[in-house]
């Protein structure tokens, strides 16, 4: 079996988070009244100075009616255009050489003769 690395990016989590929760109007304290935590751990989870676990990013999705995909990768496979926005923040974290390495591979893929 072979094992795959993922680099989780707890920053931009964070921050998904917290745009969720101010939507809501929430403030970080009444989040974790919601979900037993103190203040200071919403904190630090917006700011991706804490690993937030799956179980409890699992209630914080929950608390803010948010999906937890949504909070993971900043879409939800609902949306019609999930995989642009999937593609355009991959890509922004890329170098030119990735990029067109990543884009010549979408033409092989695709089946797209190269010029």
């Amino acid at each position: 079996m072979e094992i795959i690395e993922a680099n989780v990016d707890y920053k931009l989590i964070g921050k998904r988070i917290r745009e969720a929760r101010k939507k809501l109007g929430w403030s970080q304290e009444k989040l974790g009244e919601v979900i037993d935590v103190a203040t200071v751990y919403i904190s630090r989870v917006e700011r991706g100075s804490s690993q937030v676990n799956l179980k409890r990013l699992s209630q914080i999705a929950i608390a803010l009616n948010t999906p937890i995909e949504q909070l993971i990768s900043g879409t939800t496979t609902k949306s019609s255009n999930y995989l642009n926005r999937e593609f355009q923040e991959l890509l922004s974290q890329c170098t030119v050489e990735k990029q067109k390495l990543i884009y010549n591979i979408a033409k092989i893929v695709s089946g797209i003769k190269f010029i």
